[in-house]
Order: C-alpha cells, then sequence, then structure tokens
C-alpha cells in the first residue's frame, strides 16, 4: 500500500487528523462542499494553470518552484478550502 501524504503539508503522512476537512468559513464545521467559501461576487472564478506534468520528467523542478512559490506566500493562503495552500 502506497504511503498517504497530507493534502495541507506534503511533508507530512496522513494521520486521519480531519484538519483537511474543516470549513474555511466555520471552523467548528466539517466542509460538506457547500461552496460558499468560493462565492466571492465576482462574474467568475479562474484558476491559472502554469504546467501539465504528464511523466514526472520535470518533478525536480517542479518540487523547487513550489518551494520558492510556498516560501513567497507564506502566511498568505486564499485557497485553504482547496487544502493546498
Amino acid at each position: 500500500m502506497p504511503i498517504k501524504y497530507c493534502v495541507l503539508d506534503e511533508n507530512k503522512i496522513c494521520d486521519d487528523c480531519g484538519e483537511c476537512n474543516v470549513c474555511d468559513l466555520d471552523p467548528n464545521k466539517i466542509c460538506d462542499n457547500c461552496m460558499k467559501c468560493l462565492n466571492t461576487g465576482a462574474d467568475y472564478n479562474a484558476i491559472e494553470i502554469d504546467e501539465i506534468i504528464e511523466d514526472g520528467t520535470d518533478t525536480a523542478e517542479y518540487e523547487q518552484l513550489r518551494a520558492e512559490l510556498a516560501e513567497m506566500d507564506e502566511g498568505d493562503k486564499p485557497f485553504d478550502c482547496f487544502g493546498e495552500g
């Protein structure tokens, strides 16, 4: 069985703590996919896709870029509901 990692901390092995299922708007509620966290009043929402990795050949470069972006965005987590931060 492959090791399952935490969706909120890629360096942590999942211990089924449930933190990834907590509602971003109400920390006392388990997420029920109501999507209220995504209702921004905008006409549309968009997610920019920088790259698609299909075969893993560029994974080292991707991981380095992710680490650099994480350092720049530390403390700024606008998409907590997606678990990637």
